[in-house]
């Protein structure tokens, strides 16, 4: 695997006339628009796609993302660099696995019974949900991250850079030029990043998880999930 001088690897090249990752958003309820939102206000140029017609969400996109391209899942996703997955999980199987081959993929879903009812393809307790959303994307390179705040607080919690109240969030995976491409991207819209080395580190981010629902500044971050891991 060669690098360019960004330091991406030659699959996740961004190139000059692109300094910024182009992203795409496939979800369009109550996660999607918002992380479409402070991704445009990162400066990153970002389209955001629900299934059928993209007219569908145009208003939805003016109101709660504006700045962000309506268009569809398949025209969104073709030029994207970074592809967040931001459909409801009972909606996953599916998916098509074809739709993001090749594309760096954020898994921001949460699996929790209660609310999706029983997924069984969720159901294998010996791997993580993103695990399994990797198992299924076998051609992309998942990697986990926001799931484990509300998408309120991704909003409200945005912090500039040296802030001592700036908020600490994970990202896992197991290619660490992913893992790089959307760590910078996280720390460009507000956050301090914590970076695991593993997809199946992810687990830790769940619910039940030592960092699921909680602020937490880097450094107590990283010994909560050192703390869990040891």
């Amino acid at each position: 695997m060669t690098h360019d001088r960004t330091g991406l690897s030659s699959d996740h090249v961004i190139t000059e006339a692109h300094p910024l990752p182009r992203i795409a958003v496939l979800g369009a309820g109550h996660v999607g628009p918002v992380i479409a939102r402070v991704a445009v206000e990162a400066g990153y140029p970002v389209a955001i796609a629900a299934s059928g017609d993209p007219q569908r969400i145009d208003l939805i996109t003016r109101v709660l993302a504006p700045g962000a391209e309506p268009r569809s899942a398949a025209d969104a996703v073709a030029d994207a660099d970074v592809v967040v997955l931001a459909i409801p999980i009972h909606k996953f199987a599916g998916f098509d696995p074809a739709l993001v081959a090749g594309k760096i993929v954020v898994d921001v879903m949460n699996y929790w019974p209660p609310v999706d009812g029983v997924q069984e393809m969720f159901e294998d307790r010996g791997l993580g949900s993103s695990e399994i959303v990797q198992r299924r994307l076998a051609g992309s390179t998942v990697v986990k991250t926001i799931n484990h705040l509300g998408y309120h607080e991704l909003d409200e919690e945005r912090r500039a850079e040296g802030s001592p109240e700036r908020r600490a969030l994970g990202v896992a995976g197991d290619d660490p030029d992913a893992v790089d491409v959307v760590a910078d991207v996280i720390e460009r819209i507000g956050f301090d990043t914590v970076r695991l080395d593993s997809l199946r580190a992810g687990r830790l981010f769940e619910a039940g998880g030592p960092v699921f629902g909680a602020s937490l500044r880097r450094s107590d971050f990283e010994l909560a999930v050192s703390a869990e891991a040891a």
